[in-house]
């Protein structure tokens, strides 16, 4: 699961719930007007991803999720308010996503992106930091919530 970098199963999920939106039954429920709400929603989400992948590189530490190590702990900028800004945006993108197509059932992605993402994805970063880092890391973890 965590071979599928995570801005991929952002994309999937949206496409899978697309698909299942127009399986009939399921393509007579009213399309939303909410396209304007959809593309605040997506760029508030590129926004902090790009932001938080910045810091990353400034910190010159690594952006995949599955490296064996990071070469630093990065606790300034937007992750002061969140640990986990790129998983924050990627399930905001998911819902601008939804709200972009305006199709009720497309609200399952952000759904299952958060639930990858808090059950595939972080747990296993967090326990590499852990072991790289380990007070530091807890410290920081009783600072900054896991998501906001």
């Amino acid at each position: 699961m965590r071979n599928v970098p995570p801005p991929l199963w952002a994309l999937l999920l949206l496409a899978a719930t697309y698909g299942l939106s127009l399986l009939p039954g399921l393509n007579a429920l009213p399309v939303w007007p909410t396209r304007p709400f959809g593309l605040i929603v997506i760029i508030a989400a590129l926004a902090i991803l790009f932001g938080a992948m910045a810091q990353f590189r400034f910190a010159n530490t690594q952006l995949l999720p599955n490296s064996p190590t990071n070469n630093a702990l990065v606790t300034g900028g937007i992750f002061k308010i969140t640990r986990n800004p790129m998983y924050l945006a990627m399930t905001l993108f998911c819902v601008g996503g939804a709200l972009w197509f305006g199709r009720p059932v497309m609200l399952l992605a952000p759904a299952l992106m958060f639930i990858v993402a808090n059950w595939a994805f972080i747990p296993f970063e967090e326990a590499k930091m852990r072991r790289q880092f380990g007070e530091t890391f807890d410290a920081y973890c009783k600072r900054v919530r896991r998501w906001i």
